[in-house]
């Protein structure tokens, strides 16, 4: 059976820290799919497509990076895929504490699968899509947060 897992989030924007990521834990499974959460009672700061978009310029030269959305309860998208493994990434206490109650009620939700945390690189613990956005709205150049393949779009 392959190992499969997906990377749940909004990547509104993909940063540097969600790639890392990915690219860590590529090693520890056969393919990840990054699905981009589609939730009609959010406000995005950038369209669907966009990000979609982002992401896979981002992983272009990985094959087995692939992204898809997903509007349902994540486990739910688990069960339907048959994915056995979420993927997230801490880059601090208050992420371990959120992620840690949310793997054990996707695990009573559906036991067969598991979440896998990884700590995110110490150059990436302080970024998030939040963080950009905000330099964003103050004019800032976020371009040193963003993947390289995306970061002319922020020029």
């Amino acid at each position: 059976m392959q190992r499969i897992a997906i990377f749940p989030g909004s990547f509104d924007p993909i940063t540097i820290g969600h790639e890392q990521l990915v690219r860590r834990a590529l090693p520890l499974f056969d393919a990840i799919t990054i699905v981009v959460g589609v939730n009609v009672r959010k406000q995005y700061h950038f369209p669907l497509e966009q990000r979609i978009e982002w992401i896979r310029r981002t992983f272009a030269d990985l094959p087995q990076v692939s992204v898809d959305t997903c509007s349902e309860l994540t486990v739910d998208y688990c069960r339907q895929h048959q994915v056995g493994f979420i993927l997230r990434g801490l880059r601090n206490a208050n992420d371990y504490a959120y992620e840690a109650e949310t793997a054990k009620v996707n695990n009573l939700l559906y036991p067969a699968v598991e979440t896998v945390m990884m700590l995110s690189n110490t150059d990436a613990e302080v970024v998030s899509s939040s963080t950009v956005r905000e330099l964003i709205a103050f004019g800032r150049d976020v371009r040193p947060f963003l993947p390289q393949a995306i970061r002319s779009d922020f020029a």
